[in-house]
């Protein structure tokens, strides 16, 4: 199984999410040491990551770039979009977390 990704409110309620069945994100991530990347850059692979609202400008400039950087086929592109739907719910409310679960 692939990374799942969640729009989560402060109790840990899930409110949306995305999935990745086919495993897409981990083969676009930069390695951790990549200091061209601030967020995407500690996406756990095989963890847990939560994003918060203030992280969220950056990470979705750099989920941009991860996405000019790829040719992303169908499957992938289904994810980006999706995780950038849920990034942008993030960052127009309060008390909410875009969380990246592991595999």
């Amino acid at each position: 199984m692939g990374f799942a990704i969640r729009l989560e409110d402060e109790f840990g309620s899930v409110l949306d999410q995305v999935l990745d069945p086919k495993n897409t994100i981990p083969r676009r991530l930069p390695e951790p040491a990549d200091e061209e990347f601030r967020c995407v850059c500690f996406i756990d692979r095989y963890g847990d990551t939560v994003f918060n609202r203030l992280q969220i400008p950056d990470f979705l400039a750099e989920w941009e770039r991860l996405r000019k950087d790829a040719d992303l086929d169908d499957a992938a592109g289904t994810v980006h979009i999706g995780v950038v739907g849920l990034a942008e719910r993030c960052l127009a409310g309060v008390h909410l977390y875009l969380k990246f679960y592991g595999d």
